[in-house]
């Protein structure tokens, strides 16, 4: 693995309407589709093994429900035919474009990895649990490797212990768990009206790694760490090539504009701007940190092994650190990157501070 691209997909189209989603929660849920403002063919050139350096990993999720829009399956077919490895996160209840990937080669299905997101309220005022399990299944029967797993807030509490049955009866595992966050909060804190103990111990209750590894690192800053994101790692938005070292931190450029031109990459440093690792399970699992060396692998906090949710080729792929397959910077690379990052967070903040000003 030699990248990894966390992507998005602004499209805030949903079929679901859940409580906690973090686009509702900022009242962001405008119902609009995304404007794609390249065609898969042009993306699949800006995203070649060849200009990227290697193979590379790239997380597909949208702001709404990530498969409504036609381009999401032709951008992720393309990559998968450049030879990299891809996950799409989804709702589990569009049949008809699970039946669509599973149409798709063979080899192209054993790089695929589906988050399925288990809505289960949602699913059950709709009718669609059934639903849900049978395309779950359909994937991993093609060949796909599958994950699924939930978010964890108070309304599930009633049901905690029936959705756990579930799932082992459906799908030969407990779903993972994923902390919610109050995205209402000026702090970042979980969404829960409990207490905080209560709701880590419900977590706990799906002997789930990814809740354990989320828990332990939720407000954590890896500040005195030297992180590599941005040189390993970048977020990206598919319909408009904007891409940025993390969470619009480093390097600001568009990779799609001009495909002739080399991508430029810098690692974010000591200066993450961010308040912490908002998706730890992502980019430190996958290797960012290389002295956070004790960071489970990325198959191991969301496979469940005994039920086979994956294929031994991802787990084999998704158990790598990128660390082990890029060089490191040297001493003034290091000092370059962290004056980077350093003057572009006080510019931000700058801004930030400016624009208050003005509005006031």
């Amino acid at each position: 693995m030699k990248r990894f691209f966390e992507c998005l997909i602004p499209v805030t189209v949903c079929n679901l309407k859940c409580d906690y989603c973090y686009v509702i929660q900022e009242h962001n849920r405008l119902m609009k589709m995304p404007v794609f403002q390249y065609t898969a063919s042009h993306i699949k050139q800006a995203l070649s093994v060849e200009r990227l350096g290697g193979i590379c990993y790239f997380s597909i999720c949208g702001a709404g429900e990530t498969l409504i829009p036609k381009e999401t399956l032709e951008i992720t077919k393309a990559l998968l035919e450049n030879g990299h490895y891809v996950n799409v996160t989804n709702n589990g209840t569009m049949t008809n474009r699970i039946e669509e990937i599973v149409s798709w080669e063979p080899e192209l299905l054993s790089r695929l990895h589906l988050a399925f997101s288990l809505h289960y309220l949602e699913l059950l005022k709709h009718n669609m649990l059934e639903r849900f399990f049978n395309n779950v299944r359909t994937a991993r029967a093609a060949g796909c490797s599958v994950l699924v797993q939930i978010n964890l807030y108070d309304g599930y509490n009633p049901y905690w212990n029936e959705i756990k049955e579930l799932c082992i009866n459906e799908l030969g595992a407990a779903p993972q768990v994923a902390a919610t966050r109050d995205e209402s909060s000026p702090v970042f804190k979980f969404h829960t009206d409990g207490t905080i103990s209560d709701y880590i111990k419900r977590g706990e209750e799906y002997e789930s790694p990814l809740w354990n590894f989320t828990v332990s690192n939720f407000n954590l800053k890896h500040n005195k760490e030297f992180c590599y994101a941005g040189e390993w790692s970048g977020t990206l938005n598919l319909c408009s090539g904007e891409m940025t070292g993390c969470y619009g931190q480093g390097i600001r450029q568009n990779i799609f504009e001009d495909i002739t031109k080399p991508i430029k990459f810098m690692a974010i440093g000591k200066h993450c701007s961010n308040k912490y690792c908002i998706n730890s399970s992502h980019f430190l699992s996958l290797g960012c940190i290389p002295s956070y060396s004790e960071a489970p692998s990325y198959a191991s906090l969301r496979n469940r092994a005994a039920a086979g949710w994956y294929t031994p080729k991802m787990v084999s792929f998704l158990s790598e650190k990128l660390y082990d397959s890029n060089e490191q910077y040297s001493g003034w690379e290091r000092f370059r990157s962290n004056v980077y990052s350093s003057y572009r967070g006080m510019k931000r903040t700058l801004g930030s501070v400016i624009r208050k000003i003005i509005r006031k």
